[in-house]
């Protein structure tokens, strides 16, 4: 069983990943996790990509994809995996669709997680629970700093960066631009099944 899952940030898709991973014993795949795991562990890829988390850009596409193949490759994915945060653009997509063709792994189906629309309800669903971010530590030298990245694009949070309804409202708009294409483009291939989740 191999699957993707899409959702606006804060749509419950890392629960219900966490939740299907153990249930059926495959990974659940995050490409935050694996950012940090190879800044951490300083290893070829973790380093290029810190040079762009630390000027606060996003790790490019190729950089991912590279970091990702890598992941799937292990042997704890060759019965099944679920991607959460992966692919993000619809040139993801087609390079993951390309990798596992080689494989001969095609997707089983890509799930996308829905809530009540923030534009129509007036709140974010992560504006009343935090935006998701998780701690990395990066050791420089002899110095050891931990920072918080965004499970969203990978951005780090700066020192004094609060999570406003502005920062918020950033995280949307970049899901819209980037991702509901991915929507289309998967709903096209036949592989896009929709999950109402309850707001709490």
């Amino acid at each position: 069983m191999r699957f993707v899952f899409l959702g606006l940030p804060g749509a419950g898709k890392g629960t219900q990943a966490r939740i299907l991973s153990e249930r059926l014993d495959i990974p659940q795949i995050s490409t935050g996790d694996i950012l940090r795991e190879h800044v951490q562990e300083g290893s070829r890829l973790g380093i290029e990509a810190r040079t762009y988390m630390d000027r606060g850009e996003y790790v490019p596409d190729d950089l991912v994809v590279r970091m990702v193949e890598e992941r799937l490759g292990e042997s704890d994915a060759s019965k099944g995996f679920i991607l959460d945060g992966f692919p993000r653009t619809v040139r993801q997509a087609q390079a993951l669709e390309v990798a596992l063709a080689e494989l001969g792994t095609p997707l089983t189906a890509v799930v996308k997680f829905t809530i009540s629309d923030p534009r129509r309800s007036g709140a974010s669903p992560v504006a009343t629970r935090a935006l998701p971010a998780s701690a990395r530590t990066i050791r420089s030298g002899s110095r050891r700093r931990t920072m918080l990245v965004c499970d969203v694009d990978g951005t780090p949070w700066r020192s004094g960066t609060t999570r406003t309804e502005l920062t918020v409202k950033r995280r949307l708009a970049i899901y819209r631009e980037q991702t509901e294409p991915l929507e289309r483009y998967y709903e096209e291939r036949g592989l896009l099944s929709e999950r109402w989740m309850r707001r709490r």
